[in-house]
């Protein structure tokens, strides 16, 4: 088999200022794009550990070197907490991409040595995976951005009444404003057969709402306290709503709370 150095430095190279990048747009770093191409550079010299007797320990032991090494040129460093979380994102991006390459490797039947792939020497092969792998990064950002904010409005919701509790999942829905108009109180919607357990008697309080194509009347209760991410919330309404098409999803806080 032959292996061309230069070309398996410019992939090396390459793949390492591509997940150098992409660690700086998934955690916002504020870096030279200079110092991405040094590390890279630096990164990609490790293709010469391929000439060296060394068992896989050692040679894995001088690969985390190598990418502390790139990190420290790349980002810099400025508190363990800051490095340590340039390192794991940079090898869960990694981890991704190489596992996505692998699966392709497999269905495509790549032949390869460790991570170098090859067919008979330079092929379409190499080209296909450097055109490839942007497109993976980017789907994979793209789907974290996507992810992060999606879960960032999940709330876990403990309702206290009657000396009994029951704990919900609650969903930050920015669209919801509903006050009522008396009191001037927010208004959380709850699946009414999940509070049913925790009322005994109570005075209901209606409280006119309009929607898009909407408009009707909740039927709101107190209860003795809410708890949000074990943050006590005072006066608030509890609005009794129908079952919640939303996944997993049972409570819908509201925006005038102030939770972002």
């Amino acid at each position: 088999m032959k292996i061309y150095l230069d070309v398996i430095f410019l992939i090396n190279f390459l793949f390492d200022l591509l997940l150098l990048c992409a660690t700086k747009i998934l955690l916002k770093r504020t870096v030279k794009f200079y110092k991405l191409v040094l590390a890279s550079l630096f990164g990609a010299l490790s293709i010469f550990l391929l000439f060296l007797k060394i068992n896989s320990l050692e040679l894995f032991c001088f690969k985390i070197l190598i990418s502390l090494i790139m990190l420290f040129i790349g980002f810099g460093y400025k508190n363990i907490r800051y490095y340590f979380k340039n390192f794991v994102s940079l090898y869960i991006i990694s981890i991704f991409l190489g596992g996505f390459l692998y699966i392709l490797n497999l269905e495509f039947s790549y032949k390869h040595k460790g991570l170098i792939f090859f067919h008979n020497g330079l092929s379409i092969n190499f080209i296909f995976i450097i055109i490839l792998s942007p497109i993976i990064i980017y789907i994979y950002i793209k789907e974290n951005k996507i992810l992060k904010m999606e879960y960032s409005h999940y709330y876990i919701v403990k309702i206290i009444n009657n000396k009994k509790q029951i704990i919900l999942n609650g969903y930050l829905d920015t669209g919801n404003n509903l006050i009522d108009p008396i009191s001037h109180k927010p208004v959380i919607l709850v699946d009414k057969k999940l509070i049913d357990p925790l009322i005994k008697i109570h005075s209901p309080i209606y409280v006119p709402y309009r929607s898009l194509n909407n408009q009707g009347i909740v039927e709101c209760i107190k209860v003795d306290s809410v708890y949000i991410n074990d943050k006590k919330i005072d006066n608030i309404l509890i609005g009794l709503s129908e079952e919640f098409k939303m996944d997993n999803i049972n409570c819908i806080l509201n925006n005038r709370i102030g939770l972002i």
